[in-house]
This record gives structure tokens, C-alpha cells and sequence, in this order.
């Protein structure tokens, strides 16, 4: 087939074409019916199936963080359960309003059966927290080094929460193997009365 047999071809009369024509034809209709709805029908929701495509993704992944957890729920009550014991125990070893001053007086028991001189043991205002206030207690001691392990130990011991801050050891003389120690001990209570309010 040449040129000349294109220029005779009848649009009138596409049935009389030769069959390589009519499939030529035929594949060019094609494509122009799928490039017209691609134009006027698809192009326009491509964004949309983006977007979908996007949400499935991050509705996908919740789920399966929520299958997850749902699998691990009674692993999570228990350790739910466990750390409520564990929050109680804590609790019990905060003094409560009437404890405290007693607690006052087993650090400095502790400090004095440790074999050191308080010069200073003063209780300092209270300062609330969330759930709990802090009680600071600034302390003064005159001591030997060991002393003030035993006391810092004594300390740890009791069964009431203290921690102990902003430790300075300086000697107390030039000519004594004494020493001074400057610290903070703080103690915690549990505002339950106006935790409540």
C-alpha cells in the first residue's frame, strides 16, 4: 500500500478499506476514546485517589496499633494492677501531716548515732507539686568523712522517702581532720486531703 492508495481511501465508506487500514483506523479511534476519558473523566480524580490511598494508609496503621493493643490488653491490666501496688507502696512511705515530725526526728537521731554535731537542722517551707509537696530540710554537720556515709546510709534506710541534694564537704579547720557538711534533705507527703478538694 502506498500513497496514492490513501488518497483514494472514502470516509464515506470506511467497510470498503483493506483490512491493515480498518485496524490502523480502528487502534487511532482507540487511543483518542481512552485519551478523551482520560482527559475528561480520570484526570480530575487521580487527587482524590491519592488522598484515599493516603487515609487508608494512616487507617491501616491505627488499626493495627489498636490490634496490637487489643492483643496485649490483659498483659496491659496486669502491669496496670502491678504498677497500682507499686504506686501504694510508694505512697505508704510518704508521711502524711502527722509523720513528719517524727520523721524530723529519726534524721537527726540517725545523724547523731552516726557520731556527727548538727549546727544547723531547719526545716524549710513546704512546696506544693502536682499530687505531692516537697519538704526541704537544710542540714547542717560537723563530722569525720565515714561519719557522714553512715549518716547518709542511716538515712536511706528509714522507711519513709528522703533523698538527699546539693552535698558540700569542706574541712571545718585548717588543723582538724573534721569536716562540715552542707546539705539538703527532702522528704515528700502525699496531698491527699487536698488532692481531694
Amino acid at each position: 500500500m502506498n500513497l496514492a492508495d490513501l488518497k483514494s481511501l472514502d470516509i464515506n465508506n470506511v467497510g470498503a478499506w483493506p483490512l491493515p487500514m480498518k485496524g490502523v483506523a480502528f487502534a487511532l479511534m482507540f487511543c483518542g476514546v481512552l485519551g478523551l476519558g482520560y482527559w475528561f473523566e480520570s484526570q480530575g480524580q487521580l487527587p482524590e485517589l491519592d488522598q484515599d490511598r493516603q487515609q487508608e494508609k494512616e487507617l491501616k496503621d491505627t488499626f493495627k496499633l489498636k490490634a496490637a493493643k487489643a492483643a496485649n490488653l490483659e498483659a496491659y491490666k496486669q502491669q496496670l494492677e502491678e504498677m497500682k501496688q507499686s504506686f501504694g507502696a510508694m505512697l505508704r512511705q510518704l508521711p502524711n501531716k502527722t509523720q513528719v515530725a517524727d520523721l524530723l526526728v529519726d534524721i537527726s537521731q540517725t545523724g547523731l548515732a552516726s557520731g556527727l554535731e548538727f549546727e544547723l537542722f531547719k526545716p524549710e517551707a513546704e512546696i506544693p507539686k502536682d499530687f505531692y509537696a516537697e519538704l526541704p530540710i537544710t542540714i547542717r554537720v560537723k563530722g569525720r568523712y565515714h561519719d557522714f556515709g553512715a549518716f547518709v546510709s542511716g538515712v536511706a534506710a528509714l522507711p519513709r522517702i528522703v533523698t538527699i541534694h546539693d552535698i558540700s564537704i569542706k574541712p571545718a579547720d585548717k588543723d582538724s581532720t573534721r569536716l562540715v557538711m552542707d546539705m539538703t534533705a527532702k522528704t515528700y507527703r502525699y496531698m491527699e486531703e487536698e488532692g481531694a478538694k
